[in-house]
């Protein structure tokens, strides 16, 4: 076999970067290793029964990614699906229950056992390269409480993945869940527990067997993940999907992870609209990374990232002097710091990703209100051309006239469109500099997180920690320490526990303090924002009420005027024939007069109704582009 130069997935676990599991990247690349590892020793007939992270080897490959591969085959025997063994061996933390019971506990008892042995042990694997730590861990720890780590393994009830006794004599607590410190995202947790709850099942009858267990990892591992960044909540998600899945079914799946309905969720990848189509493959979608992510939007309340403050898992040390003790402390007080730092970085991105999309948001708005604008004061300008000459105003009012009248009435109605339009234009100019306000705003936030430098204040504490920390790992090997290093060490434990200390008031000041205030903030910008949303839809609605009402007044206003046209030029005709009228009682235009004037009123009208349809047509156009969405 080639050589592992790595070591075991026990020792990267081992590692204080790795205390609270590993990176979600990684631990795909042991469950693909270890899944095709155990299909071809099932192909082959073949059960290891001692599975464990210290028989699972690490290798780097040749672009730099790690590859694991099962080992030590010192235990596996030939056994079929259908076929049973009865001697015992494997480590006993990762035993089947029943195994346990017989190896450990020393109890009689005449039980076979299968190949789905294999499966326990790989769940109680996996658990622990997703989270650090052990599934089921009674009081004093596995090794010293045998009785109840057997009582939690056989009593857990279904569907739970881990159980705990937290005191002395105290009650089974149980998880159905991963734990909040574990670096997977809540799109794979969603994929990955069920599998543990089933292949962590006592009862053989009711556990899975190989063939369902590699039709659901297997689903996995084809999945493909996109990032979305729900502005409003501030949380980045991992929707799990197939690629040939369509829209339709990612919307379900980022509703299930948002409760965004489907029919709420619009999205911005890169500062631009994507209108997703729910009948196309998903194939389509942009390709998204934690940094550049599709950004969704929705009226949710902002929550923000959820997790466990690292302090709380900061054990202390003991007053004397105990290497052992020392370096398990340190050990403890290191993993804790490299999640404070993990936990940093997660939270900055999260307010660089804030900041990101509500710039775009505004970039959305702004063009919203440049549109709308060139709509309201291009409808304004044809109004106002047509309304300037008030000619008709000396025929309009001739009480014989009625249809002069109902022409007068309809050019008012023209002017007090003009007046909204000329409001609306004012008030999307108003909206458009609050909109550059609040862009100002937020390019000065961002400028303070590009500047915030708690991480680098974070990392030097743990180069520190970490150097003093492989001084405790080698002495620890020694046994004992002359005065002089022992005076040395008692120094180290104090200044590790003072970087420690550092360490975590620059994360709880630098960096949870101003995440929750950005929170608070990005909250009430949102606010702003959906109403401004709002605001510039009911003003584009009032614009295009306006032109469609202002192009059904002018098409009447043409209609009577035209019918007057044709009336006077037969009123001419027929007075041609007839005697002249008797005086009116007040003076009047002649009739030469009065067919120029509506003639010339007519053709204005129409020349008016021209503009105003070519301007429906561009309303129409801007309505069939998507609008920007809802925040």
């Amino acid at each position: 076999m080639e050589y592992c130069s790595s070591g075991s997935l026990l020792s990267v676990l081992e590692s204080p970067e790795n205390a609270f599991g590993l990176p979600e990247d990684e631990f795909l690349v042991v469950l693909r290793c270890v899944v095709a590892g155990m299909n071809h020793l099932r192909e082959n007939g073949i059960v290891h029964r001692d599975i464990k992270p210290g028989n699972i080897m690490r290798l780097v490959g040749e672009e730099g990614q790690s590859i694991y591969k099962l080992t030590d085959f010192g235990a596996a025997r030939e056994l079929d699906d259908d076929e049973k063994f009865v001697s015992v061996y494997g480590t006993e933390e990762y035993l089947h229950p029943d195994m346990y019971e017989r190896a450990v506990l020393r109890k009689p008892q005449q039980k076979a056992f299968g190949v789905t042995v294999d499966l326990w042990s790989i769940g109680v694997t996996l658990y622990h390269a997703a989270t650090g730590s052990l599934p089921f861990i009674p009081f004093g720890g596995p090794r010293r409480n045998k009785e109840i780590m057997y009582r939690i393994t056989t009593e857990k009830p279904a569907g739970a993945i881990a159980g705990a006794q937290r005191r002395e004599n105290g009650p089974l607590e149980w998880s159905y869940t991963l734990p909040i410190t574990c670096q997977l995202s809540l799109g794979l947790q969603s994929q990955l527990v069920p599998i543990l709850a089933n292949i962590l099942e006592v009862e053989q009858a009711k556990c899975w067997g190989f063939d369902q267990f590699f039709a659901e990892t297997s689903d996995i591992l084809q999945r493909v993940v996109i990032h979305v960044f729900s502005l409003s909540q501030a949380v980045l998600h991992h929707v799990y999907i197939h690629a040939h899945n369509t829209i339709a079914i990612f919307q379900e799946a980022v509703h299930k992870q948002t409760s965004v309905a489907p029919r709420h969720q619009e999205y911005l990848f890169e500062g631009h609209l994507c209108v997703l189509e729910p009948s196309i493959s998903a194939q389509h979608i942009a390709h998204t990374t934690t940094s550049s992510p599709l950004t969704l939007f929705s009226t949710a309340i902002p929550k923000g990232l959820a997790f466990r403050d690292p302090a709380l898992d900061v054990p202390k040390f003991v007053p004397k002097v105990d290497l052992q003790a020392d370096y398990n402390t340190a050990k403890g007080v290191l993993g804790a710091g490299y999640q404070a730092l993990r936990l940093a970085r997660v939270l900055l991105d999260g307010q660089e990703l804030m900041l990101r999309g509500l710039h775009w948001v505004m970039e959305v708005l702004q063009a919203t209100c440049r549109r709308t604008l060139e709509v309201a004061r291009t409808s304004l300008l044809y109004l106002s051309s047509s309304l300037g000459t008030e000619r008709s105003s000396s025929v309009a009012g001739m009480p014989e006239i009625q249809e002069l009248k109902v022409a007068a009435e309809l050019r008012s109605r023209l002017r007090t469109l003009a007046e909204v339009l000329s409001r609306c234009s004012q008030n999307i100019t108003e909206t458009q500099e609050s909109l550059s306000s609040l862009s100002q705003e937020l390019v000065k936030s961002r400028d303070q997180v590009h500047e915030d430098r708690s991480i680098q204040q974070i990392q030097c504490c743990l180069d520190k920690m970490n150097f003093i920390y492989k001084q405790f790992k080698k002495s620890r090997m020694r046994p004992g320490l002359g005065y002089n290093e022992e005076q040395i060490h008692k120094l180290d434990k104090m200044n590790f526990s003072h970087l420690a200390k550092r360490l975590l008031q620059v994360f709880q000041e630098e960096c949870v303090q101003k995440y929750q205030a950005s929170l608070v903030t990005h909250g009430k910008r949102m606010r702003v924002v959906h109403e401004t949303r709002n605001h510039l839809r009911l003003v584009g609605c009032s614009v295009a009420a306006c032109n469609t009402e202002a192009q059904g007044v002018q098409e009447s206003l043409s209609k009577i005027l035209e019918d007057l046209s044709h009336q006077l030029l037969q009123d001419r005709a027929k007075g041609a024939q007839a005697s002249p009228p008797p005086i009116a009682p007040y003076p009047s235009p002649t009739p030469k007069d009065l067919l120029l004037h509506m003639q010339e009123l007519c053709e204005g009208m129409k020349l008016l109704a021209s503009d105003l349809l070519d301007n429906n047509r561009i309303i129409e156009r801007l309505n069939r582009v998507p609008a920007a969405p809802d925040v």
